[in-house]
Parts: structure tokens; sequence; C-alpha cells
């Protein structure tokens, strides 16, 4: 027997690997935290400064301050390495300049938002990539991230906020940590913060806090912060013992084993398992032994192994498998070298004489386990250990082959032969020897019955042509009784373990086989984006691997419907509906061989997760009686589970999608309700003053008094006409049915119209227009350019100050015509750069700006894309005031330029 403790001084080479793959790269340091606003890049410039104050070379790659003065304040007396500009549709994006950085190589390098996407054309898709270049070269880097860019929580965040996050990073990268330091902030503390502005601007603040940055959603998300980051710390300490050999377990925490075999009460051991960790809020894993007798196993026994894992993987186990001999000792160096504090065991099954002879299992890991704690349960669950069939199952059936026979009768031959050589020089009971390699060579090649068919065939040749009297069967000497009989007993046991080695090493390949081919498939599903994606690859992998026709079926409209078949087939009889249909609503197997509704054509069998029924798949192939064998059955499983995950993640995250739309839908009709409740009564209350006062006191009134109420009445009547134009054209545009009428136009002209339409608004502001006469024509419809440009006149009109300077440019850049208008107001704030062009949204204003519905520049956005053309907003550098860039292209056969006159269609001085 091995020595157990023969591998518990000595260090694990994989930790060790670990460890100096380590050595060799940068040190990586993740500031993490539950959401925006706890203060991560505060506490990394904080612990950079204190590198700093300890003589270290630190810089700083990028670092986003939000316009926080504490944070602004930490950045200065840093070196900040210059950043890279990026141009993209016509806006100038800066990111952090990877190959300055590694030009530099400095010691420290502080990284802001791991999440974040790069600008197309960078050397790397996302920032992560970009440090995990950096720490290649041996520098190290401070980083910060949110737990909602997780990529393994990025579903259970969008189920718990209603959003989905779009930017991740791979669980990898957090496994690759040297250090995690959480930055955590009470719900309530985060939340004054918000109020008070030093998150997010007072508007943005306030539908954070309704939506995003609840009490509720806050307390989450902390929770899994902190799990994340315990999660973490037990894999380095973990690899810390392993690394340094020290044996376990250290009870920094708690984790739980249970023992998985094919004795009755399994079922039992890990629903208790589960119950213990519950309590304990510890991790626990379902451990199998697979030993050389587990491939002898019955088919029963197989099948309620399979079922125990099965259910523990469904209750949310690590399910693991390791190969071993002495399985007390397995288990107790597996629970040792990961850390565990309990494991979970049944009480002995066998006869008091059996364990006097074999041992017992529980008795053995009792003894060994040391400080680990064990805990025995009874496993009687009357009525439920048995593994329900209520499926038939196909026999193995293995076709007589008569070549393994052929093959060993010349092995035989062979040895006949040489030893007819040998026996001039060797004495003839040596000669056995001889015939003990073709028993063997024909256990290799053809198995147990072929091995035993050349025993016999050796046994009879050495007898016939070797003992005295020789060419005869019968044997003279008692020695050579004796020699034959050992001859015969060593054969059987050599050909039997021979046997034995080689049926494993078929049942391994067979495993080896079978393990990669879920791997594929999991990895087919786990890339699959839409649900026919994970229907079709569902359906072809179980068609391959089971030599099977395939549908599967998923609810729909309160019945159950075909999706996908493999060959394609959406055809079902009676028979085959009503089995679908039954085997969805109870949860269980019917059809073709099963206990229900035997006489449909099809096998049908649900697919579920460990939260409810996802659908049903359907099987069934041109050969009578059963379609499955134990082991398809098994595979089978294997395969559905998957596929149900895949499925139910799908739905799933079409549920948070169709949540956000609806949330979306309820927000757009409280803004248009708002809109016209305020925002279009407002007009109609003038002009019903000003009209009462006309029709009361129209004798009475001056002239000038009368011309005022109608000038009213007719400038609130255009108010109103275009709020009702907006509300048109933006039912137009998210309908699809914009049609824009393509001709050739020039820029100038359309200018001129705008402002034409916008005196009135403009009248209050100087405007400013230098469009080159030498423009080139474009191809757009003038009716919409005109109503982008009026509605952007009107915005710059709305937030400029009065006396303040409107000012319209355009030239040619790179085969397209830039037009900019560019307004002397606040400027937009950074957050809302793009938020401003959606739909009823409006930056935060002051009084005295105008109301208005928050259509004019989605309008804008729309009209100018249905065109082919971009809108991007900025803010000015030379002033404050909001920057708005039109880009449209210069078609090919754009005619000759001429002069533009819009010089006599201006409010102010001309530029």
């Amino acid at each position: 027997m091995p020595d157990a403790r023969s591998n518990e001084t000595r260090p694990s080479p994989d930790a060790l690997l670990e460890h100096a793959e380590r050595e060799e790269r940068g040190r990586l340091r993740i500031f993490l935290g539950a959401a925006p606003g706890v203060g991560k890049t505060y506490e990394m410039l904080m612990a950079g400064r204190a590198r700093l104050a300890d003589g270290i070379d630190v810089v700083i790659g990028i670092v986003e301050t939000h316009g926080r003065k504490e944070t602004q304040a930490l950045v200065e007396g840093y070196e900040l390495i210059p950043r890279r500009q990026v141009d993209y549709k016509g806006r100038v994006l800066d990111e952090m300049d990877l190959d300055a950085i590694l030009v530099r190589r400095p010691a420290l390098v502080l990284v802001d938002e791991l999440a974040h996407t790069n600008a197309p054309g960078s050397r790397h898709p996302k920032r992560y990539l970009d440090v995990q270049e950096i720490l290649t070269h041996g520098i190290d880097v401070y980083t910060t991230l949110n737990i909602q860019h997780v990529e393994s929580l990025n579903d259970v965040v969008a189920q718990i906020t209603r959003v989905r996050v779009r930017e991740t990073v791979p669980d990898s990268v957090i496994d690759q940590a040297d250090d995690i330091e959480i930055i955590d902030l009470t719900p309530d503390d985060l939340i004054k913060r918000l109020e008070e502005g030093k998150v997010y601007f007072p508007n943005t603040a306030q539908r954070a806090i309704e939506n995003y940055f609840s009490p509720g959603n806050l307390t989450a998300l902390r929770e899994l912060a902190l799990r994340r980051t315990a999660q973490r710390v037990d894999e380095q300490l973990l690899n810390h013992m392993q690394s340094h050999a020290i044996p376990g377990p250290w009870a920094a925490g708690e984790r739980v084993l249970v023992c998985v075999d094919a004795r009755p009460g399994g079922a039992a051991r890990i629903r208790y398992a589960r119950r213990l960790a519950d309590r304990l809020r510890a991790p626990w894993t379902a451990l199998h032994v697979d030993t050389p007798r587990s491939a002898g196993m019955s088919e029963d026994h197989k099948d309620r192994l399979a079922a125990n894992l099965r259910l523990a993987e469904q209750l949310g186990a690590e399910v693991t498998t390791i190969p071993g001999q002495y399985i007390a000792q397995d288990i107790v160096r597996h629970a040792k070298a990961n850390n565990f504090t309990h494991i979970v065991i049944g009480r002995p099954t066998r006869s008091r004489w059996r364990e006097l002879i074999e041992g017992s299992l529980t008795y053995d890991l009792i003894r060994d386990a040391g400080d680990i704690s064990v805990h025995v349960i009874s496993g009687t669950e009357q009525g439920t250990e048995a593994v329900s069939k209520t499926v038939g199952t196909a026999a193995e059936q293995k076709p007589f082959e008569i070549w393994p026979y052929l093959l060993a009768t010349a092995y035989v031959a062979g040895s006949l032969a040489f030893s007819a050589v040998l026996d001039q020089f060797l004495d003839v009971r040596n000669l056995a020897i001889v015939f003990l390699v073709a028993v063997l060579a024909s256990a290799v090649t053809g198995g147990l019955w072929p091995a035993l068919y050349a025993c016999l065939v050796s046994a009879l040749a050495f007898n016939f042509f070797f003992l005295e009297p020789r060419y005869t069967l019968t044997i003279r000497d008692p020695e050579s009784i004796v020699a034959l009989a050992i001859f015969l007993v060593v054969a059987v046991i050599a050909s039997n373990l021979t046997a034995r080695v080689q049926r494993q090493a078929i049942a391994a390949r067979s495993r080896a086989r079978a393990t990669e081919d879920l791997y594929q498939f999991s990895r087919k599903l786990a890339g699959a984006g839409t649900l026919d994606d994970v229907l079709w690859a569902t359906a072809f992998q179980i068609a391959l691997m089971l030599k099977l026709r395939v549908v599967l079926l998923l609810p729909e409209n309160g019945t159950i419907t075909v999706k996908a078949g493999y060959p394609p087939d959406d055809t079902l009889a009676e028979a085959d509906i009503a089995a679908a249909r039954w085997a969805w609503e109870h949860n269980r197997a019917a059809g073709r061989g099963a206990d229900t509704l035997p006489g449909a054509k099809r096998l049908y069998l649900p697919l579920r997760t460990g939260r409810t029924a996802i659908g049903v798949v359907g099987l069934d192939d041109d050969r009578q009686g059963p379609l499955l064998t134990p082991e398809q059955q098994r595979l089978l499983d294997a395969l559905a589970d998957q596929a149900a995950v895949a499925i139910e993640r799908i739905q799933l995250a079409a549920d948070v999608d169709r949540a956000k739309l609806a949330a979306e839908a309820d927000r757009l009709r409280s803004a248009l309700l708002t809109s016209i409740s305020h925002d279009l009564k407002t007009p109609l209350a003038a002009i019903m003053g000003a009209a009462g006062t006309l029709r009361e006191f129209a004798a009475a009134l001056p002239e000038t008094d009368r011309a005022e109420l109608l000038s009213t009445v007719l400038d609130e009547s255009e108010r109103l006409n275009r709020f009702i134009a907006n509300l048109l054209d933006m039912t137009k545009i998210e309908s699809g049915a914009m049609e824009p009428n393509h001709a050739l136009h020039f820029v100038g002209d359309s200018v001129g119209s705008a402002l034409l339409r916008a005196r009135k608004i403009t009248e209050e502001h100087k405007t400013e227009i230098d469009i080159p006469a030498d423009l080139p024509m474009l191809r757009l419809d003038p009716v919409l350019f005109e109503q982008a440009l009026f509605n952007l006149l009107d915005n710059a009109a709305k937030y400029a100050p009065p006396g303040s300077t409107i000012r319209l440019q355009g030239w040619v850049d790179n085969g397209c015509v830039i037009l900019q208008i560019m307004d002397e107001g606040p400027g937009i704030p950074p957050d809302d750069l793009e938020r401003i062009f959606d739909t009823f949204y409006r930056v935060r204003k002051r009084d005295q700006v105008r109301a208005g519905t928050g259509l004019g520049l989605s309008i804008s956005r729309g009209f100018i894309e249905a065109m082919g053309g971009t809108i991007t907003a900025a803010n000015r550098t030379d002033r404050t005031g909001a920057i708005f860039t039109i880009r449209m292209p210069v078609p090919a056969d754009a005619p000759g330029m001429r002069r533009a006159s819009t010089d006599d269609q201006t409010n102010g001085d001309p530029a």
C-alpha cells in the first residue's frame, strides 16, 4: 500500500508553478466596489500616494475624476502619462497610451475603470487586456472595478437591478489579482453622497436613486462584492497552503465535502450537505472516487450514481470526480489539500464479516480525518432510493465477433512454433511461459473470453505437443500434471487482470471522448447569443452523439410547440402532441418506451433545471423497441441539463430586456403625459387667454394691445404646432416609417431656411455664419435637414443667455461636410453628452430656460442618421458652451460648387 502521507509534506507542483508565474510579472491590485461612487478611485490614489512617499516610481496611466474636487486634488502631484487621442465618428476620444507607459516603464501605474471598452483602432478592445500586457512587462498595476462588471455575475446583477451591464471583465482577471481591496459603503451613506451631488449631477442622481441605486439593489450588490472577494481570499489561502505544503484544514472558512457513491442513501447525504452548507454559509463539493471496480458496476448502480451527482449539481454543489484505489485515504487527501473542514459520509452498510475482511470506509475515514469534522448520515430513504424507471432502456447489444478468437488462435500457433524451436534447448516445463505470452496478447486485443479461449487452446497444445507421451492428451509424469495445472491457474488469473485493465482503458477513453464532446457542447452553448442558436446546437449535438432524430419543444401561448429539430421536422402526430404536452405538464417522460402514452412515435423527456421545467426533447429512430441504453440515458441527462441551463439563461436575459423595455416604455409614457399636461398646455393657456381678452374687450383695447395679443396667439400657435410636429416626427422615426426624399442640395440653402424659421426664437441672440461658398452639394432631404437644423438652433437659443452668440460654421474634411452649431450657454454635463439624444431626456435647466418636450435633439439625430450622416455633442474648449457637429458624406456625383447666400439672413453681425 502506498504511503498516504508521502505527498503531504511536498508542496503542490501546480501551486509552485502559479507562484513562479506571479513572480515573473507585475503585481495586480484591484480596488473592488459594489457600485459607482463608493470611492474606489479615491482609495487607489491614496494608496498610490503612500507608495510615492516610500520612494516608489508611481505614474497615472488614466484616472477619471468625473469632476469631483476631492479626486481632482489627489491627482495633483502625480506624473501623468499623456492620453492618446482617437478620432471616432467626428468625436475625439481620450484613451490610455499603452505604448507610452511601456516606454516610461514605471514601478507602479494607476489605471482607472478596468472594464472600460477602448475606442476602435486600439491595440486591445478592452482596458483589462492593456493591463495584462503591462503586467507581463513586470510593472505593478493598481486598478478599479465595480462588482457589476464581473462576467460570472452579469446575469445575477441584471436580475437584481433590471439593468444588463455590457462592459464586463472575465473572472480570470480577478483570479490573477495579487490583492483585492474591497471599498465598501453602506447604502444609506452612498445614497447620501448621491443626494449631495458627489457622484452625479443632482438630476441624474435623483434618477439613479429611483432606479439603480435603491437600498435593496445596493445591499444585494454589496453582498455580491463581499462574497466574490471572500472567494478570492479563500483561493489565495488554499494556494498558500499548497505551495508551502501546510497540512489542512485551516478553519479560516467553512467548506463542506460530501462523498457520493452508488450505495443507497446518497440523495439523503447530498441534501444534508446542502442544508449544512446553508447553515454555515459555506461552499460545498460533491466528491466521487472512481476506483477500478467502478467499471464493473451494474447498470442500476451506475444510474443511481449518475442521479446522485446530477442532484448535487442541481442543488448547487461543485461536482468533482477523482481517480483512486484506497477510497478513505483519497478522500482525506483531497479534503486536506483543498482545506475542507467538514466531510459528510453515509453510515456503514456492509455486514460485520465483510467489514472484518474488506474494512469499513466510514471507520477508516473517521480514523484518518484528523481535524476534519466527519458527519455520518443514516441513508434510509424508503421509497426514494431506487432510481425511478419510467422509460424502458435498450440492452447493450454486442454482436459476436469471430476475429478475436481467430487472432487468439494465431497467437497460440505462433507460440507453438516458437516453442518447437526452443524445445531443442530448454526443459519442456519452461515452454509454458511462451504460451502464457499468447494468452496475455489475446487478453489485450480481444478481452476476457478470447483470452480464456487462448488458455484452453494453449493448455491442449502444450499437453499434446510437449508433455510425455507426446501427441496424445494423456499425461504420464505427475510433475507435468502439476505444471499444466499451475499454467492454467496463472493463465486464467493473468488473462482476467489483463482484460480488466483493457476494460478500464476502454472505459477511460470512452469517458474522455464523452467529456470532450460535452465540453465542446458547453462552449457552443456559452457562445450562443439567441434562443434559436441554443436550440439548434442542442438538437444537433444530441442527434450527433446518440445517433437519433431530435425535436425540441418549448411552451408558447399555453401549449407546447416545436422550436427546433435535427433533421428539421416540425410535424407531429396527435399522439405525439399529447405525449409531449403530458411530459411538459407532469415533468416526466412520456411516449415511446415510457409508462405513459407508449403509442407515440417519439419518446419525450422534460428539459428541466433546478428551478423549473424549460421544455421537452423528443427522440426517435427507425428501430423497434426502447431507444436508449442506460449509458446513453445518462449521456442524454448530461446534455439535457446543459441545454436547459442555457435555455433558461437566454430566457432570463430576455425577461430582463423585456422588463427594461417595459420600464423604458413607462418612463416615456410618463414623460409624454407630463409634456402634454404641461408643455403643451402652456401655449394653449396663452392662446385661450389672448383670444378671450380680444373677444371680451376688443373695442376697449388700444390698437397696439390688440396687435400684441394677436401676436401672442400666433406665436403660441406656432410653438404648439412645433411641439405637435415633434411628437409626430418622433412617432415616424420610432416606427421606421421615415423615408427621406433624397436630392442634391446646397448646405447654405438649408441653413438660410432654418435661420429664417428661427428668427423669432433667436432674436435675442447674435448669429454668426461661416459657411464657405464652395461647399459641395449633399444628397439629403431638405425638409428633414432644415428641421434638424431648426431644432439645434432652438436648443441653442433655449440654453444660451440673451445677448450671447450662436455660431454656425462649416467646412470639408475627409470626404464629408462638417457643420457645427455652437452656443455660449453653460455647456453639457459630461455624463449627459450621449443621453441628451434620448427621447424625452432633458438636461437640468435653469429657471429662465423655456420649457420643451425633450424631443428636439432626438429628432435631429433621427433625421440626420436617416440621411446617412452623424450628429454628436461636445463642450467648447475656448469658453463655456455646447457644440453640435453634423457630419454628412459628400456624394461621388456632387456637381460643381456655388456660393451660398446666407449673409442677408442673419440677425447679428456676420463673421
